[in-house]
């Protein structure tokens, strides 16, 4: 969402699966299991729609270019049907499976049912998964988070596991939810002055091709973020700049924005759990830089400015 108005980035999330021939070592096909690569935004009140979905074929084109086949299960146009709702078509997809990327893909269903991705956890398991890798969020932690349970069952799996928290992603700026708000002029959230080290979905991508294919990221917690905090007024600033366009950040009181969420047809419970994330940057709680990027590849986290710049010369905002 943009000015509608809002990245479930810290909450909603996909389901991706490597297929390997031998539990040790590599694998030698590669099978990205997606729970919403063809979701409606609209119709599932915060599912990832593209930029969850530049990530996985970042991921892809990173094991590919390993040597390693790859196929793409997913709800519609991948090669194996896989529907995160229907647990039916789960087994199909994780034959053959001995390492899996899993993200829950749709904020509302890890609210209301928050024990599906543990059930799919336990799956994956069952059919002889032998590592998994979880995309989760840096709040996961908490007892309340919608992703806590699935965080939880990946620890206790049994298997080799790492976890994936990030913060922010960069490409809300330049994708589908904050993008109209770029090219509008005005992107409204209830962030105020508060600041946040956005990640580049593209470092993201590096480090679950490495933790799917190395065994020294088991039992590893990478928070993600960028190298710098910055407000939403920066980074937009920051667009302007690159873009020769007047971009400014709006701030909007909290209950407003609900209101605004709820109007444009996004369940009040979600609206209200993407509400608080925003509100954990107006608060200084989503300001601290981590180090998870550098020590999962051993090199720093991309700039915003760097994101900034490749996603302007590619034409982003034209």
């Amino acid at each position: 969402m943009t000015e509608r108005d809002i990245a479930a980035v810290e909450a909603s999330r996909r389901v991706g699966g490597v297929r390997q021939a031998d539990e040790a070592g590599p694998p030698s096909a590669i099978t990205i299991v997606s729970g919403g690569v063809s979701v409606n935004v609209n119709n599932h009140g915060g599912c990832w729609t593209s930029f969850l979905t530049t990530e996985l074929r970042a991921l892809a084109q990173r094991l590919r270019a390993s040597g390693l086949s790859a196929r793409r299960a997913s709800c519609s146009g991948g090669d194996v049907l896989f529907d995160l709702g229907a647990p039916a078509t789960w087994g199909s997809a994780l034959t053959g499976v001995s390492a899996a990327y899993l993200i829950e893909p749709d904020l509302r269903a890890s609210i209301l049912s928050p024990e599906r991705l543990p059930d799919l956890v336990d799956t994956a398991v069952h059919a002889g998964v032998r590592r998994l890798v979880l995309l989760s969020a840096l709040t996961a932690d908490s007892d309340s988070h919608p992703l806590h349970p699935g965080d939880q069952a990946v620890r206790r799996s049994g298997v080799s596991w790492t976890i994936l928290r990030p913060t922010w992603f960069a490409q809300n700026f330049s994708e589908d939810f904050w993008r109209p708000g770029i090219l509008a002029g005005t992107l409204a959230a209830p962030t105020g002055d508060g600041r946040t080290p956005f990640v580049d979905a593209e470092d993201i991508a590096d480090v679950a091709a490495s933790a799917l294919t190395d065994d020294r990221h088991g039992g590893a917690v990478y928070d993600l973020t960028g190298p710098r905090a910055l407000s939403f007024g920066e980074a937009t600033g920051l667009i302007g700049r690159a873009t020769g366009c007047v971009v400014r950040h709006a701030d909007v009181d909290p209950e407003v924005f609900v209101e605004r969420q709820v109007a444009y047809g996004v369940p009040a419970e979600v609206a209200r759990l993407l509400t608080e994330l925003l509100t954990d940057v107006r608060s200084g709680s989503a300001e601290a830089v981590t180090d998870g990027v550098q020590r999962a590849l051993g090199r720093p986290p991309a700039s915003f400015e760097q994101f900034v710049a490749r996603s302007a010369t590619a034409g982003a905002w034209n």
